[in-house]
C-alpha cells in the first residue's frame, strides 16, 4: 500500500480522513502559510488513466461556475496524483440521514430549481455528470451554506465533439456508470449515457428527499444487484412512485424519459414546473440549522396536488427513448 504524504505541495498538512470514493479519498487539511483549511483528493498514482486527472481537467474548464468546486492545485506527490480544492460542507445525503429521511418540500423545491441550474451550466460546457446522486452534492460554508455544489466529476464525460460541435454517437453497447440506485433506465439497459440521463437522476433524487426511499431501496437494498434495483424500477410506475407528492415531480421525471438521446432538456421549462410550485409556498431560505417538517401540509393551489393517473402527463411512465 503506498504510503500516503503528510504534507501536498509543501505547504498543505493533511488532516482526517473526510471521505472516500471508488477511485479517490478526501482528506481534512489545513494550509501551514495563512492557517486556511481546505480538502485534499489522493489517488494512487498506476499506469491507466487518471480518474482524478480527468475530474481535474473538468473542473478547470467548468471553474467560475456557480455551486462548481474550486480548484486551488493540482499534481504529483510522492505516488499519488493531489488535489486541492476549497473546504466544503457537508452532502445531502449526511444531512438527509440528520433530518430523520425527510426534506420538507419548500427544501426540495430549492435544491431542484438550483441543481437544474447546475446541470444546464455543466451541460453548457458539453459535459454530463454521470452520477448525480445525495452524496454528490454538498452544501457550501459560512456565505456558501445555502448554495447546493455538484461534486465527484470522476466519471463526467464530454457528450459534444468541441471541434466538430457533433453530438457522441448513439451506442447500445455500454456498461452501467454511476449509482445503480439513481441512475437512468437507459443507464442501466447499456446505452450511452447523455444529458437525459442527468436529469433523470436528478427526478430520482428529488422524489427520494420528499418520501424518505424509494422503492428499490429496502432495508436490503445494499445485497440487490444492479439487474434487480432496473426490475423495480421497470415495474414502479410513475402513478406508485409520485403517490402523495406534488404532481410536477412526476412531470419532471416523465419528460426526462422522453428526451431524446442527444435531444437538448429545456431546462427553462422544468425549472418553471418548480417555481410555480414554489410560488404557493411561504417564502423561506434553504435552512438545514434545524430539521424539517416531515409531514408538511401541502398549500391549497391546485397545482399542489398528488399524482394520480388522470394529472399525469401522457407519456408513459416508462418510455426509453431511444430516438438519434
Amino acid at each position: 500500500m503506498n504510503k500516503v504524504p503528510i504534507r501536498v505541495d509543501g505547504r498543505f498538512r493533511l488532516g482526517d480522513v473526510l471521505g472516500s470514493g471508488s477511485y479517490a479519498v478526501v482528506y481534512h487539511a489545513r494550509n501551514i502559510i495563512n492557517n486556511d483549511v481546505v480538502a485534499i483528493k489522493l489517488e494512487p498514482i498506476v499506469k491507466n488513466s487518471s480518474s482524478l486527472q480527468r475530474e481535474y481537467r473538468i473542473l478547470k474548464q467548468l471553474e467560475g461556475g456557480v455551486g462548481i468546486p474550486h480548484v486551488l492545485w493540482f499534481g504529483r506527490e510522492v505516488t499519488y496524483h493531489a488535489m486541492v480544492l476549497d473546504l466544503l460542507g457537508s452532502s445531502l445525503h449526511d444531512i438527509f440521514l440528520a433530518h430523520h429521511q425527510k426534506f420538507n418540500l419548500n427544501t426540495v423545491v430549492n435544491l431542484g430549481d438550483q441543481l437544474l441550474t447546475r446541470l444546464e451550466y455543466i451541460h453548457s460546457h458539453n459535459y454530463i455528470h454521470g452520477d448525480i446522486k445525495p452524496q454528490n452534492v454538498v452544501m457550501g460554508l459560512d456565505d456558501s451554506r445555502h448554495t447546493a455544489f455538484i461534486i465527484d466529476f470522476g466519471i463526467s464525460k464530454e457528450y459534444c465533439n468541441t471541434s466538430t460541435r457533433t453530438h457522441i454517437p448513439f451506442r447500445h453497447d455500454r456498461r452501467l456508470t454511476g449509482t445503480p440506485a439513481f441512475a437512468s433506465i437507459n443507464n442501466h439497459l447499456g446505452v450511452e449515457p447523455g444529458r437525459r440521463d442527468d436529469i433523470e437522476s436528478l427526478a430520482y433524487m428529488l422524489i427520494y428527499f420528499l418520501r424518505g426511499s424509494l422503492p428499490w431501496l429496502s432495508n436490503d437494498h445494499d445485497k440487490l444487484s444492479s439487474t434487480a434495483i432496473l426490475e423495480r424500477k421497470v415495474n414502479t410506475t410513475v402513478e406508485a412512485l409520485c403517490h402523495g407528492i406534488p404532481v410536477e415531480f412526476a412531470s419532471i421525471l416523465v419528460y426526462s424519459r422522453s428526451l431524446a438521446f442527444s435531444e437538448d432538456p429545456d431546462h427553462d421549462y422544468l425549472r418553471s414546473l418548480l417555481h410555480g410550485l414554489r410560488a404557493a409556498l411561504p417564502a423561506c431560505l434553504l435552512d438545514f440549522s434545524k430539521p424539517d417538517n416531515p409531514t408538511p401540509a401541502p398549500p391549497d393551489d391546485h397545482r399542489v396536488t398528488e399524482v394520480t393517473p388522470s394529472c399525469l402527463p401522457k407519456a408513459t411512465p416508462l418510455r426509453r427513448s431511444t430516438r438519434m
